[in-house]
């Protein structure tokens, strides 16, 4: 949805191309695209949870670890324990957004999932990372009118073909996005609770500063199987 928002911005200039007149200075309300984000979440969850229940698969809101191959003891965090068998256990519990534990990381910074919830606009926004979960956020941000910068310490989309890659920095490059390139950050800092993050970055052989609004990692994710035992 972020993204289509995105697209909405952008097709201005081509809807004045094709003889619209659309208001290019109409400036994007954060608040509203997140509450109809979140709606569109929650509807799917409950629909996901609707589904299991026609198919009459049980359900358990609770964190599961492994008493042995055969056992999962169920927490759902409110005080209640069981206990629950079954002959072939599946894991697929996905993975969590990490951080790059430099100072001041958790306490001033985000990730992509907190940017579907976040309740106020980004402002200037630093984009950690140049996975296409970083790309895609970056992109989306400028497209809606954000000052927004990535910052990259290596390639563009590691594992991708380079060339490929290459062009869609170039692409976003033209259409505004900003990068740091051969950058990465050694800690964030907040003097001011009401103001900006000052983040110190090296580049080569330098340490440079530079402030933003928000600071968003989105340099991977790990698998949450810490638990599991």
């Amino acid at each position: 949805m972020m993204h289509y928002a995105a697209l909405l911005s952008e097709s201005k200039v081509d809807q004045e191309k094709s003889g619209w007149n659309p208001d290019m200075e109409a400036k994007h309300d954060w608040g509203k695209m997140i509450q109809n984000v979140q709606m569109h979440i929650k509807g799917l969850n409950w629909g996901y949870k609707s589904e299991m229940i026609k198919q009459k698969v049980k359900y358990y809101n609770a964190y599961a670890s492994f008493e042995d191959a055969h056992t999962l003891t169920l927490d759902n965090g409110k005080g209640k324990i069981e206990k629950v068998t079954a002959d072939k256990i599946v894991i697929a519990v996905g993975g969590r957004p990490s951080y790059p534990d430099i100072p001041g990381d958790r306490e001033f910074g985000i990730t992509s999932d907190d940017l579907f919830s976040l309740s106020k606009a980004p402002g200037k926004t630093l984009v950690v990372g140049a996975s296409y979960v970083a790309l895609e956020c970056a992109g989306f941000l400028t497209a809606l009118g954000y000052d927004t910068t990535v910052m990259v310490r290596s390639i563009f989309l590691r594992g991708f073909d380079q060339d490929m890659a290459n062009r869609i920095g170039s692409y976003m490059e033209a259409y505004h996005t900003k990068f740091i390139r051969g950058a990465v950050p050694v800690k964030l800092e907040k003097p001011d609770p009401e103001g900006k993050i000052t983040v110190t970055f090296k580049q080569g052989d330098e340490e440079k500063t530079e402030e933003y609004d928000t600071v968003l990692f989105a340099i991977g994710r790990d698998a949450v199987t810490k638990g599991l035992n």
